[in-house]
């Protein structure tokens, strides 16, 4: 069973089918789907209730943990946080969006340090990874925050809109983690 979890602004809870209208409006964003690696634009209701209803099969199997970001003050979705686990390697990736109008924030960060403290501490993974689009500087910062360091970036390594796309990667191990947290 997905935890629910609470940070000091955010509700980080499983996504329910409800949820498609507001994915689609957040990430259906043309600003918001420049800065992922795999968001398509345009982003139907359609494309949103699929990938919900793959969210809720990953979850069941185990696989990983998208959990919606509400801001608890107001109950409203602000985006998505996730945690893919690769259980045969022991590592998660950490993944994210955020809706355009909370960018800037610190949500995202936010989420980010409770999810890699999941990671570690209660499902006891050795290695959390992310990874974004090089000018994706945002999205670079949230990973410092959580801890990450970069461990390299791959030129021209996805197409996204008819043009590759370099991409970074940070990541932690464990031991990394409690050097931090001592």
């Amino acid at each position: 069973m997905q935890p629910v979890f609470e940070t000091e602004r955010l509700r980080l809870r499983p996504f329910e089918l409800t949820d498609a209208c507001t994915v689609q409006e957040l990430a259906g964003d043309v600003a918001v789907a420049r800065t992922t690696l795999s968001i398509p634009h345009p982003y139907t209701l359609e494309a949103a209730e699929q990938w919900l209803t793959a969210c809720i099969g990953r979850k069941d199997e185990g696989e990983g943990y998208p959990w919606a970001m509400v801001i608890k003050d107001s109950n409203q979705l602000i985006g998505c946080m996730s945690l893919n686990i690769t259980r045969p390697h022991n590592h998660g990736e950490l993944g994210y969006w955020i809706g355009q109008p909370y960018w800037g924030y610190g949500y995202a960060s936010e989420a980010a340090q409770r999810l890699v403290r999941y990671g570690f501490e209660e499902i006891h993974l050795n290695r959390i990874w992310a990874a974004a689009l090089s000018k994706n500087q945002a999205s670079w910062n949230v990973m410092r925050k959580t801890g990450m360091t970069l461990e390299g970036e791959f030129k021209q390594h996805i197409l996204k809109w008819d043009q590759y796309e370099d991409v970074v990667f940070y990541g932690m191990t464990k031991g990394d983690y409690e050097q931090l947290t001592k």
